[in-house]
């Protein structure tokens, strides 16, 4: 398991504060309508030239590279209906949330609203191993807890072997997504908008599935399906790993303040403008969890302030290489396995 977050006696309650008077003073969380402008008119150039190159195509096996292009647009999609759900887009909230639905439910198929609801607890209680979703039980095992109580032969298997079966697994998170959506659109309680996210997605799956099938063979459908879900999965789950796998862990019960509640148990990844848009912006942990609504585009300038703000409080930031970021998550997953690994050795 990982280090505690430490718990230094200082000013707590002014500490944060005094870090947003510093960005506030620096005019970084203003919206930048023009930037999402922009942004959203070249991500919907790339789905519409997708599109047209698939209807061009015609029946053939090439499609599998279009599916894998498609794959990429719809998660650079995701990145904008993320931004939308933080309020980072427009100044009105319904106007990002209409965004958000239009991106999550219409365009890629899942629910907006579940989303919502599961990344905002996540942003409240990063790794908290018993309030955040993003380390809740699951197919993978995120503390020791949780591969303890493994019981079965197949999720014990996984769990011993999951840090060699995680890229492989991330191949049907998209698939995953669309069912946790269609679970809590269809939970008995209330749900609000439920009626227009189950439209948007009805819409999205009758007209995603009639295309594919119309213009290809049922075999070469079935293979598109599989590469488009795939790559989208993988690199969805590739760009949100390196975030918070394998740094510190808070246990039930433990009090850590805001600011290093953010700080501590996040990892930025160090790069350049590639990085930046490969990534979402989602490469600047830190400051997107102590600034979640900040436009994406002003991540990169308030990260000397609050990397100069925790060496001046003695606060630990993390910064890693994309690979570095990786090899450190599935070393995380490695040992969260290793009791398991030990059990199997010991009983053959």
């Amino acid at each position: 398991m990982t280090a505690r977050p430490a718990t230094t006696d200082v000013r707590r309650g002014s500490d944060f504060a005094d870090l947003c008077r510093e960005v506030r003073a620096a005019d970084l969380l203003g919206r930048k309508p023009l930037h999402y402008a922009m942004r959203a008119a070249c991500t919907v150039s790339l789905l519409l030239g997708i599109c047209y190159l698939f209807a061009r195509l015609g029946a053939s096996w090439y499609q599998l590279l279009v599916a894998a292009g498609l794959g990429v647009a719809f998660t650079q999609i995701a990145f904008l209906g993320h931004d939308a759900g933080h309020q980072q887009v427009f100044s009105a909230r319904r106007a990002n949330d209409l965004m958000g639905l239009v991106v999550g439910n219409l365009v890629i198929g899942m629910s907006y609203g579940w989303w919502v609801e599961e990344h905002t607890r996540h942003h409240i209680y990063p790794n908290y191993e018993d309030k955040d979703p993003d380390i809740g039980e699951g197919v993978l095992a995120f503390t020791a807890e949780q591969a303890r109580t493994r019981s079965g032969p197949v999720t014990r298997f996984i769990a011993r072997h999951q840090a060699a079966l995680f890229f492989p697994l991330l191949t049907l998170e998209g698939l995953n997504l669309r069912v946790l959506s269609a679970q809590a659109l269809l939970a008995p309680r209330g749900r609000r908008r439920r009626r227009v996210e189950v439209v948007f997605i009805l819409m999205h799956v009758i007209g995603y599935l009639t295309a594919v099938f119309l213009v290809l063979p049922v075999g070469m459908a079935l293979a598109f399906v599989a590469v488009h879900q795939a790559v989208f999965g993988v690199y969805m789950g590739c760009s949100f790993a390196p975030n918070h796998k394998g740094m510190p862990t808070v246990a039930p019960g433990e009090k850590v303040d805001f600011l290093r509640r953010q700080v501590l148990t996040a990892r930025n990844v160090r790069g350049g403008r590639i990085t930046d848009f490969m990534l979402g912006g989602l490469n600047y942990q830190v400051e997107h969890h102590l600034f979640p609504s900040m436009p994406r585009p002003n991540l990169r300038h308030v990260q000397p302030i609050v990397r100069a703000h925790c060496q001046a409080l003695n606060i630990p930031y993390t910064e890693a290489s994309l690979i570095g970021s990786y090899a450190a998550a599935l070393r995380y997953l490695h040992a969260v396995g290793e009791p398991l690994r030990q059990q199997a050795r010991t009983r053959s």
